[in-house]
């Protein structure tokens, strides 16, 4: 009951109707986040895709240019020099046949995984694991690489993973509540930025048709789609 007073209290002056320009869409949101916590700060963004078909499938990482305001654990499978390289990096978890064999047991001590092309043999055998968790290594996305400091790194040092949902929509958290209002800008313009460049050619009509943001316990503000690009 209190979370429902405190949510419809949250939702005065806002109008569930109009599309607001960035800014004054997340100055709304740090005002209405009011929760004990930092409130982790999240997009919603709407694409003209169809991800059931491949050709229509937007997917990518992004380095935040100021971070995400989060500590991810990383975990990286790799061997010898190239398993030395991912501890000096600051991998949370490192290891080949011992790692996968404490993965198909139920152990994930990691938020990001990252591998090295010779290990997705292995790791291949994991899919049914850390897959529907999303944490399966991928080309595409720099997960599979031989770079394992730069991949590493850049996993420690803000950047998040998108992928579009089966109903079109794509959604990540572009920092917290604490943020000041401009760098919070700035990480939503550099996601935008991002998916755009992740256009399909598949994809026809309008790209990016409905965005909204909204902090962890807080209502959801629309804005209006042009603002969130350059």
């Amino acid at each position: 009951m209190a979370i429902g007073k405190r949510l419809n209290k949250a939702r005065e002056g806002v109008d569930r109707e109009k599309l607001y320009p960035l800014a004054d869409a997340i100055k709304m949101v740090k005002e209405r986040a009011k929760a004990k916590f930092d409130e982790t700060i999240e997009v919603a963004i709407n694409l003209g895709v169809d991800p059931r078909h491949a050709d229509q499938m937007v997917r990518g990482v992004v380095t935040l240019p100021n971070g995400t305001g989060r500590t991810l654990r990383v975990g990286v499978f790799a061997r010898g020099a190239k398993a030395d390289e991912a501890k000096a990096a600051g991998a949370d978890v490192v290891g080949a046949e011992d790692l996968v064999e404490k993965v198909q047991n139920g152990t994930i001590e990691f938020d990001r995984c990252i591998a090295t092309p010779d290990m997705m043999p292995l790791v291949g055998r994991l899919g049914k694991v850390l897959g529907p968790r999303g944490l399966m290594p991928n080309p595409k996305i720099g997960t599979v690489t031989m770079d394992v400091t730069g991949a590493v790194k850049g996993a420690k040092g803000g950047s998040v993973e998108f992928r579009v949902e089966k109903a079109g929509i794509l959604q990540a958290g572009v920092g917290k509540a604490s943020f000041s209002e401009e760098k919070l800008v700035e990480n939503i313009k550099a996601l935008a930025d991002a998916v755009s460049k992740a256009k399909p050619a598949g994809s026809k009509g309008t790209y990016i048709q409905r965005v909204a943001v909204s902090s962890s316990m807080g209502p959801g503000v629309k804005v209006e789609p042009g603002t969130i690009l350059g």
